[in-house]
């Protein structure tokens, strides 16, 4: 029977193996955002409906761009992000996996109660040792399919973003329930419960 470090260290490589050749046809991979004020995420953004306002677009932008940083500084992130990952599991670094990366993401950009932007959480490779997760932005009521990723964990805290579909290393699906699991946890924690919002 394999040690804990021995079983973190394969979680570590099968992850770092698996997840970057998974779907490698299916197109362009996301970009990287090139500053806090990211004049083409901030487009993409507008570009999602003509009901979607300039500021919000602007904010979330900063947001996504600023967390990232803030993160990896607070976090001691370390290259590559399954390397990071296994450095959390072993105690030596208090956060860094995909799903922490999202959370604190969505909690920073539901607290600018965007009116025009929705945010949704993403997953994909559920329940494997490769599962990612990641904060997808549409338009009010529109589809998940034609949302833009937001993702902090790939490139260890330097904000990448792209269509939710068409990304050549992952198969993004929503997950509603964990959306609502997390803001009704971040909510408590702020001492606000959330109406319509399943318990943590």
């Amino acid at each position: 029977m394999m040690s804990y470090p021995a079983r973190a260290l394969t979680t570590f490589l099968l992850t770092l193996m698996a997840a970057p050749f998974a779907n490698a046809a299916r197109g362009p991979a996301p970009v990287f955002a090139v500053s806090a004020g990211d004049p083409a995420l901030t487009t993409r953004l507008v570009a999602l409906s003509p009901s979607v306002g300039a500021n919000e677009a602007r904010q979330v932008a900063y947001v996504a761009y600023t967390t990232g940083r803030e993160l990896a500084r607070e976090w001691q992130v370390v290259w590559p992000p399954g390397y990071q990952n296994f450095l959390v599991h072993q105690g030596k670094r208090k956060g860094g996996l995909c799903f922490q990366w999202a959370a604190e993401l969505l909690a920073r950009l539901d607290a600018l109660k965007l009116r025009s932007l929705e945010l949704r959480w993403a997953e994909s490779f559920a329940g494997t040792f490769s599962e990612h997760n990641v904060i997808v932005v549409t338009a009010k009521d529109q589809p998940f399919a034609r949302g833009i990723l937001l993702d902090n964990w790939r490139y260890s805290g330097r904000l990448i973003w792209g269509p939710v579909y068409g990304d050549p290393h992952y198969e993004w699906t929503e997950n509603r329930p964990e959306l609502l699991r997390r803001l009704q946890r971040t909510a408590i924690a702020a001492g606000v419960p959330r109406r319509g919002a399943t318990r943590p």
